[in-house]
């Protein structure tokens, strides 16, 4: 029997803070006015104090696994994306293993920033088609709010980003069924790995950390602005008509789209240029900001919730 993977559950958290441009306008020379027209965000969400990256997933992953009817113990493998992790080492993956106790089931933490829910997504597809794993639980959780620069020469990163974990319950079926993942399409572009980083720490230096890297501000997010953005509108139709291709579906075909959550500006444009009506598109980076690695499946939650993600619908 030719095994699919489906997405069995979905589940989502978010900060408990809601922090909105008004507030940051006290803190850096910017406006209400300014930080919408140029990225659409209104707000976004933040952890409290006591809050951790593992207490984000943990919410997720009981609400995916509510839905889903499964328990923990259902789970056959754990993948945790995130470029924010909760400590150093071990990954992030194994303080929610903690959490739910989980008791001896593989997991894993993956880098792969904004993309790394997609990266996952792949792996854990392959997984399941493989026939290693029947059940998977993949995360995307990110606490951005702790390491961002919170003053106006930090502002054109600080204002976009928002603290959320997502996460989905994949669990393999018959292909026979039609229901399932039908095709992701991966691609990385190492050359341009320092239009958006975060220099330090880092274990290339003679220390990890010193006075003169926290002086240079060089502990918090740089971002070339204008290329990424330039960048992403480039790229994404051409990722979205590939994979579309690879599932031999038409993107008139499509239901619904859900596209990474970095600028609504971004996902405006792709839109008008694939001329995709925008009651098929959903977006939530008014709201919660930009949640990297957490974004796509908190969007799916989302969906899931409002009723969009109905058994015969394509989404992309």
């Amino acid at each position: 029997m030719a095994i699919r993977s489906r997405i069995a559950g979905t589940g989502m958290a978010v900060g408990r803070r809601v922090v909105p441009n008004a507030l940051l306008t006290q803190w850096m020379d910017t406006s209400e006015e300014w930080i919408e027209q140029r990225t659409g965000i209104r707000e976004r969400r933040w952890i409290e104090p006591g809050q951790k990256p593992s207490d984000l997933a943990r919410e997720a992953t009981q609400a995916a696994l509510e839905q889903a009817e499964l328990e923990v113990g259902d789970i056959d493998c754990i993948l945790l994306a995130t470029l924010s992790s909760e400590h150093d080492f071990p990954g992030t993956s194994f303080f929610l293993h903690e959490a739910i106790d989980a008791g001896e089931i593989p997991c894993i933490d993956l880098r792969a920033q904004c993309s790394g829910f997609l990266y996952g997504l792949q792996m854990a597809d392959a997984l399941i088609v493989a026939g290693r794993y029947r059940r998977i639980l993949l995360v995307g959780c990110e606490v951005h709010s702790t390491g961002l620069d919170i003053s106006t020469e930090g502002r054109d990163v600080t204002v976009i980003f928002g603290d959320g974990a997502g996460a989905v319950m994949l669990e393999g079926v018959d292909a026979a069924a039609g229901t399932g993942v039908l095709a992701v399409r991966l691609h990385a572009e190492g050359k341009h790995a320092r239009r958006l980083w975060l220099e330090a720490p880092s274990s290339a230096a003679p220390k990890r950390v010193c006075q003169e890297m926290i002086d240079d501000r060089r502990i918090y997010p740089h971002m070339e602005g204008r290329f990424v953005f330039k960048h992403a509108v480039t790229r994404m139709p051409e990722v979205l008509m590939e994979t579309l291709d690879a599932a031999s579906v038409k993107l008139a075909d499509v239901d619904l789209f859900l596209f990474h959550q970095a600028n609504l500006r971004i996902n405006e444009a792709v839109a008008q240029k694939l001329e995709i009506p925008a009651e098929k598109v959903l977006n939530n980076i008014q709201r919660l900001g930009n949640c990297s690695a957490a974004a796509l499946p908190i969007l799916l939650a989302e969906a899931s919730r409002e009723g969009r993600l109905a058994p015969g619908r394509l989404v992309s």
